[in-house]
């Protein structure tokens, strides 16, 4: 028992250890700033803004967007697609992400996977995503997304 206190007590603190490596330490920074990234992305959509929303996007032609509604490649297309989808505040509803996911694959790029749920006035759309981001210069964006709806049978 005590030869098992002991080893509980070594893994503890190595890992208390670890946490303040600093890999770990850039790891728990570039997941604060890519949920900064997608927390402002929900406030502009909330607030009706489309391009605030679009901010979070690398503004680049090789921005890719997947959904069941085929692909979309290039900032403005997406920009495009969701202002023709999402023509007004009330066809926007109020926008919530969930159950977020964010692995650092290197020191400028992440995976997200998560649930989105929309709030409207008639209905509760949601689905789930994975985004790609990379860190550019202007900060975390993301790169490529891959959006499906889900039933609402099988979501909150």
């Amino acid at each position: 028992m005590r030869c098992m206190r002991r080893t509980g007590l070594a893994v503890a603190v190595m890992m208390a250890w670890c946490c303040l490596l600093p890999g770990c330490r850039r790891e728990a920074d570039a997941e604060s700033r890519i949920r900064a990234v997608l927390d402002d992305q929900v406030a502009a959509w909330n607030r009706g803004d489309v391009e605030g929303f679009m901010e979070g996007y690398w503004k680049s032609d090789a921005t890719v967007f997947l959904s069941s509604r085929g692909i979309s490649r290039g900032w403005q297309a997406l920009l495009n697609r969701y202002r023709q989808s999402y023509p007004d505040q009330a066809a926007m509803g109020r926008l919530s992400f969930s159950e977020l996911e964010i692995t650092i694959l290197s020191p400028d790029a992440a995976l997200i996977l998560g649930r989105w749920q929309l709030e409207r006035e008639n209905d509760r759309p949601g689905g789930v995503f994975t985004l790609v981001a990379h860190r550019l210069p202007e900060g975390w964006r993301i790169i490529h997304e891959h959006t499906s709806r889900v039933p609402a049978a099988q979501h909150p």
